[in-house]
């Protein structure tokens, strides 16, 4: 039996396998969960194919966590694959690259930072919202950052996005908590998906993980971050919400 054996598990926000929440599905998948994905728009269609390649296809549901009719309808959607929701993976985030990234700081255009922050901070709050109705018996939101406690190169308005979500998961761990459900969020180091590839200078900033991480970091591993997600979806971190586990082969431990 796996760790995960029997819970039923939302990843919101696979695209392509390369991407992080992919991995955590398939992990999640040879754990013993039951796992819904989803995506919306033009994605969905690639979604959709992409999800073949995981141990068992699984379903795919619509869903873009701005629109608020959609947030409505997901219970519905989700009670067409599962009786209830155990665990909810918040795998979203998006900044205008050619706006918000890449050394472009002082001149962001505020329409494109309040897309971010909705996108990438506030619709943690907007799933787990979304999901309650269906965790009656408690379960956990687990969302994924890239440390936000410093400022990075490149990273701009999405590292100050990224300080909004952890920010919101310790609020929400706050609330939630008296309905037993946790909320932790994975700091990953940088990993090669289609988001980080869309990051002018990525490369630069990912290039410091190879001497500075006690433990190393493959940058093509997923699977490191994967397991961390799936261990706080399970039930082996009873009494943990609010927390940051950080994968990054240690670099966040280590000065220069």
């Amino acid at each position: 039996m796996g760790i995960l054996e029997g819970k039923q598990i939302l990843v919101a926000g696979v695209t392509m396998d390369s991407s992080i929440g992919f991995a955590v599905a398939k992990v999640a998948q040879n754990e013993g969960a039951n796992v819904v994905v989803s995506n919306f728009g033009r994605a969905l269609g690639i979604t959709r194919r992409i999800v073949n390649r995981l141990p068992q296809p699984a379903p795919v549901v619509e869903l873009d966590v701005t629109d608020d009719e959609h947030l409505e309808r997901l219970p519905e959607l989700l009670a067409q694959h599962m009786d209830h929701v155990d665990g909810v993976v918040h795998s979203i985030a998006y900044g205008n690259p050619e706006t918000l990234l890449g050394g472009k700081f002082l001149d962001g255009p505020w329409p494109d930072v309040a897309q971010a922050m909705q996108v990438s901070a506030y619709s943690l709050k907007s799933l787990a919202m979304a999901c309650k109705p269906m965790m009656s018996s408690g379960g956990s939101v687990v969302g994924l950052t890239f440390d936000a406690t410093v400022a990075w190169p490149a990273y701009d308005w999405m590292g100050v996005a990224k300080a909004g979500l952890e920010s919101c998961s310790r609020y929400l761990a706050r609330n939630l908590g008296p309905e037993g459900i946790r909320v932790n969020l994975v700091s990953a180091g940088p990993l090669r998906t289609l988001a980080a590839k869309a990051i002018p200078g990525f490369e630069d900033l990912e290039s410091m993980w190879a001497t500075r991480a006690p433990l190393g970091w493959d940058n093509t591993d997923h699977e490191p971050t994967a397991k961390a997600v799936c261990a706080l979806l399970s039930d082996y971190f009873p009494a943990t919400t609010g927390e940051i586990v950080h994968v990054d082969g240690g670099f966040h431990s280590t000065g220069a």
